[in-house]
């Protein structure tokens, strides 16, 4: 097609329908779906500061205001794209001037600038987000730790390299996951500090000539504070740095246990069975019980990553400053990221809620591949005083005997033991408590370790720091709800 026929078709004049289909349609619907409230959020808050600092008069701000209210009301799947106006932000300038008049309408605008209100926006958008998600984390949190308490004497082989290592508890390992997301959790929490600033009043990028006051613009927005340089405020891409990397970090973790519980749940391994409310049969073979709300958790986490990561490398390599980048092709990302680990978080908490355990398949596995043979060197280091190196050298000839012997630990008799160890004689009951991996438990008493009362504690300690989580939460959300209320009442 020549060029002379292509313009004929697309236009020559801004905007071209390629444009048109390909861009601002898109991004006006984004821009519709993602920042509607937050947009009108902005305009009552600037309003209400316009008037407080002497540039709009009472009765202009309540017309303003009235107008914008007005505005808000309808219904946004009604608003479209029209070429007259180049996004949703200058579309909902031009309702609210049908309302208002032009003029006041355009008052409305003093001291503000597409790229401070975007910013904002997007903050207030991504904070709502974050703490959506933190709630939800919480709730799987507590599912963890309500499990733990129950699974505080349910012994079973841990892992080190995919391979049987040593005893140790459910509860202590959920226990584990549970801390864990609780560091993702401070990540979050860092996170939400970072975003949760106001780049309000920097205008366009060095802030404005009128006098207004950037401060009062952090209290009515809820903000944690101002983004003191205007440059600094419009140019950064780190809260969205920032941001994706803890979603990242958060679906990243979590995918790991996700299908360590996979591997539990297999036939072969047999330990943890899921409720028949989350499993799926075979179309095909009748006997199958298909664990896919594990699977679809998986895939949904590796999703989320992805939308973290695309964020990474959308600002990377950016100029500093305003640019299109970091706006609107970018925020949606974010946006799905969180909507996936949303439903990531709530398949795992109804999963980890009612999922059962095989505590007699865990004992019996936990009794085989010797992975009690450690407590052997421990005891010959600590109570026959053999060199602790030497102890582990007779323990490693032990192990490799009773194989060759194909003979768990529990299946060879002491003589054998006191002839392979050769330079002591153990005890009959110390030769038990070597085999018996409740014993191995239970002498693991140390901070941290898997003793029940060990872990008992540890099942209190965060039985309360998922409750202060959920308080935090609730606080903060509640702040927030009360500003939106005391916005729209303005």
């Amino acid at each position: 097609m020549s060029k002379e026929d292509f313009e004929l078709e697309d236009g020559s004049s801004f905007p071209g329908k390629t444009y048109v289909n390909e861009l601002l349609k898109p991004l006006f619907k984004d821009q519709r779906d993602y920042l509607f409230d937050a947009m009108f959020m902005i305009h009552r808050a600037h309003t209400t500061m316009l008037k407080e600092q002497k540039m709009l008069t009472d009765a202009e701000a309540k017309k303003i205001l009235e107008g914008v209210n007005e505005v808000a009301k309808m219904e946004r799947t009604l608003l479209n794209y029209v070429p007259e106006y180049e996004d949703f932000f200058f579309l909902v300038e031009a309702e609210v001037a049908k309302v208002i008049g032009d003029d006041l309408a355009g008052k409305m605008h003093i001291a503000k600038s597409r790229n401070d209100m975007g910013e904002a926006m997007y903050r207030i958008v991504i904070r709502d987000h974050m703490l959506d998600l933190m709630e939800n984390v919480k709730k799987l949190g507590q599912s963890l730790v309500m499990q733990a308490e129950d699974h505080l004497h349910t012994i079973m082989p841990a892992h080190t390299h995919t391979q049987p290592a040593q005893p140790t508890t459910f509860g202590h390992y959920l226990l584990a996951i549970s801390d864990n997301l609780s560091r993702d959790v401070d990540r979050l929490w860092q996170a939400y500090h970072t975003v949760n600033h106001s780049p309000m009043g920097a205008a366009a990028i060095t802030t404005t000539g009128f006098p207004i006051s950037r401060e009062r613009m952090v209290e009515l927005l809820g903000f944690d504070d101002v983004m003191e340089n205007s440059y600094d405020a419009i140019g950064t891409g780190d809260y969205l740095l920032e941001t994706g990397l803890t979603l990242v970090s958060l679906m990243t973790n979590m995918g790991r246990w996700i299908q360590e519980l996979l591997r539990m749940a297999s036939n072969e391994v047999g330990l943890l069975k899921v409720s028949d409310a989350y499993v799926q049969v075979s179309s095909i073979m009748p006997q199958k019980r298909n664990p896919v709300s594990l699977e679809h958790s998986r895939a949904l986490a590796s999703s989320a990553v992805g939308e973290g990561l695309s964020v990474i490398q959308m600002i990377h390599n950016t100029p500093y400053g305003d640019i299109v980048d970091t706006e609107d092709d970018l925020q949606p990302h974010l946006y799905n990221g969180f909507h996936k680990a949303n439903r990531v978080t709530k398949l795992l908490t109804a999963v980890m809620t009612t999922m059962k355990f095989n505590k007699e398949r865990a004992l019996q596995q936990a009794k085989t591949n010797m992975i009690t043979i450690t407590e052997l060197a421990d005891v010959l280091a600590r109570d026959y005083d053999v060199p602790f190196r030497k102890a582990h050298q007779i323990s490693s000839f032990v192990s490799r005997k009773a194989n060759e012997a194909k003979k768990e630990l529990y299946e060879v008799n002491l003589s054998e033991v006191n002839e392979w160890i050769g330079c002591v004689q153990l005890s009959e009951e110390d030769w038990h408590h070597i085999c018996d991996p409740s014993k191995f438990i239970e002498r693991r008493n140390i901070t941290g370790g898997p003793n029940p009362q060990v872990v008992e504690r540890m099942v209190q300690n965060r039985k309360v720091l998922w409750g202060d989580l959920g308080e935090k939460v609730e606080t903060y959300a509640a702040q927030i709800d009360a500003i939106k209320e005391d916005l729209e009442k303005s």
